[in-house]
């Protein structure tokens, strides 16, 4: 039986890898692909901003339309989805419908995670979620910061087209994996959307979003501008700089693991101290950014906690609404992908203002603000409520 669950837990691992591989991947070839379709940089970035977009907006409808499907199915289609998608990336020449391959999967983006984080919470004990939530989201890890230099190698090294080809068969593997390794998962009890719907007329629903989207905000504000940092600042060359990135992305893994350990010890206590530790690391970053050794041990610890943060954000979204995971994940995916863009708007609004250095400023104010929601969620929320959370 744990075999099976652990086996199961692994394939939505990779699933989710594959997805927000897709997503976030093609940001190390950018460049690769501007050449590619003879645009500039700027609109090749459409492919990042207008996927995120469409996330943002889907995921809190998506989910909700098909929580009542057998979630087997559910899967395959949205991996399926994802297959074609990446292969008409192989192969068309046209940047338009390069940019539909990459926004039609898009809207099915949070289906797939969402269903993995509720898949792999009720595939345990209520007190073992967090720990097998931790271990999908090495895949949400992996997928953000370890396919952007992947990516970006093998277009340097083999083609741009051989990148694309790359992310088609990560979610290849899961969609097979799936077919023949996931039991058929019908839903028992399908709840009305009415039902659903009905946990945004709850106070705390709303501040565990502004929260999220906070503290995504706090991380991703910085992140984003994190090799433009390592460049100006830190003067690091690009080959220096692609290997501390490499060490964020490992140190966001650490903490995916780290954070499921510390949410099932005591959730409350990792969430309020969380912007704290965070802030203290910007502070370094602000003073001693400037220099390679400090550098070295602030990004691991960083990433570390961006790590930590991930799963910190999707608890207390769906602590909030526990009797709808499936629209409570979908909540969570629209709050976090607001925030990475709201703080990445922000951060360079500091830098074209003061310089690249100040961008740590965004990461200060959003975990101030995070501070207060926090604080007004606990608040409000009795002690014997707190501890049934």
């Amino acid at each position: 039986m744990k075999k099976r669950i652990n086996l199961l837990i692994f394939i939505l691992t990779i699933g989710v890898f594959g997805i927000l591989n897709t997503e976030m991947g093609v940001i190390g070839i950018l460049p690769d692909i501007a050449d590619h379709f003879d645009v500039s940089v700027s609109k090749a970035g459409w492919l990042v901003s207008f996927f995120a977009l469409v996330v943002a907006v889907s995921g809190p409808t998506m989910p909700l339309l098909f929580s009542g499907i057998n979630r087997k199915k559910v899967m395959l289609l949205v991996l399926g989805v994802f297959v074609l998608g990446n292969i008409v990336s192989i192969f068309t020449s046209n940047f338009t419908i390069l940019l539909m391959a990459r926004m039609i999967p898009a809207f099915f983006h949070p289906i797939y995670c969402s269903l993995a984080f509720s898949v792999a919470a009720a595939s345990v004990s209520k007190e073992e979620a967090p720990k097998a939530i931790s271990k999908v989201f090495i895949g949400v890890s992996a997928g953000m910061v370890v396919g952007v230099p992947v990516a970006s190698f093998i277009a340097s090294a083999v083609s741009l087209q051989m990148a694309m080809v790359f992310f088609a068969v990560v979610n290849l593997v899961a969609f097979i994996a799936t077919v023949l390794f996931v039991p058929s998962m019908p839903v028992g009890e399908r709840l009305s959307y009415g039902s659903q719907l009905s946990v945004l007329k709850r106070s705390n629903t709303w501040l565990s979003m502004v929260t999220v989207i906070l503290l995504n905000s706090a991380v991703f504000g910085v992140y984003s501008y994190l090799a433009d940092y390592l460049k100006t600042v830190t003067n690091l060359s690009s080959n220096s700089s692609s290997l501390l990135l490499f060490v964020y992305g490992g140190a966001n893994i650490i903490g995916s693991i780290v954070a499921g350990k510390l949410l099932t010890k005591n959730a409350i206590k990792s969430v309020v101290t969380f912007p704290f530790v965070l802030g203290v690391v910007y502070v370094i970053l602000f003073y001693f950014g400037q220099f390679t050794v400090p550098m070295i041990f602030i990004t691991l610890f960083w990433g570390i906690l961006a790590g930590i943060g991930g799963n910190i954000n999707q608890y207390w979204i769906t602590s909030s609404a526990p009797e709808a995971p499936d629209f409570a994940n979908g909540l969570f995916l629209t709050a976090a992908n607001l925030g990475t863009t709201f703080g990445a708007a922000i951060g360079g609004f500091f830098i074209s203002e003061l310089g690249t250095q100040y961008v740590v400023l965004v990461g200060f104010l959003s975990l101030i603000l995070s501070l207060v929601t926090i604080f007004l969620r606990n608040y409000m929320a009795s002690p014997t409520k707190q501890l049934s959370i």
